[in-house]
């Protein structure tokens, strides 16, 4: 009997051995890992003329109904601008319009309110698209947007494209007095 209940305390120590890992093992499968969200943007290339803007979107899943904000804040604008030019990656396979597309003076949100729109400014809408595929965004606001403290964004009301990924939106300006466009940044939307 003796040796009965010490083989019994044997097995129970081996049991025990390969029992407790796998359990600790398995709690991080128990949670819900993919809501894990890092705060790092990787860029392949930093020492080239590439500037980050900020961006906002209400949706981030594929095949969602989106709002994606693109802001252009008063340090992003050196001076006033006569029309803005937003070059769309050819990967973000979208349905764009020009009544879901605006232009407006914008509040940006944070822990104590929304993102929203406080003011649209009247602009005409261009959408190009060329044999290669690449689509770009021309918006020629009726008068200038100024070089002062206000923040404004471009909103987009769409679905988001079938594919998950990063999606690059570059951004050119017309300054005021200029005949040509210059680079003002980049939004690096994020589709899951």
């Amino acid at each position: 009997m003796f040796k009965n209940t010490k083989k019994l305390a044997l097995n129970f120590k081996v049991l025990r051995f390969f029992l407790i890992p796998a359990f600790f093992v398995s709690i991080p499968f128990f949670n819900n890992i993919q809501d894990a969200k890092a705060g790092l943007e990787f860029q392949w290339d930093q020492d080239s003329g590439y500037r980050r803007l900020k961006w906002f979107q209400t949706e981030k899943r594929r095949k969602f109904r989106n709002k994606i904000y693109l802001f252009l804040r008063p340090s992003d604008r050196k001076s006033d601008l006569l029309k803005i030019k937003v070059a769309i990656p050819k990967t973000f396979k979208s349905t764009l319009k020009n009544e879901k597309i605006s232009l407006c003076e914008v509040r940006i949100g944070g822990f104590e309110n929304r993102t929203k729109c406080i003011k649209d400014i009247p602009a005409d809408m261009e959408i190009n698209t060329e044999e290669s595929g690449l689509r770009s965004l021309n918006i020629y606001p009726y008068s200038p947007i100024p070089s002062n403290k206000e923040s404004y964004a471009i909103l987009f009301k769409i679905f988001n494209p079938k594919k998950s990924g990063l999606y690059q939106f570059h951004s050119y300006g017309q300054p005021k007095g200029q005949s040509v466009s210059t680079y003002l940044g980049s939004w690096t939307i994020v589709i899951d």
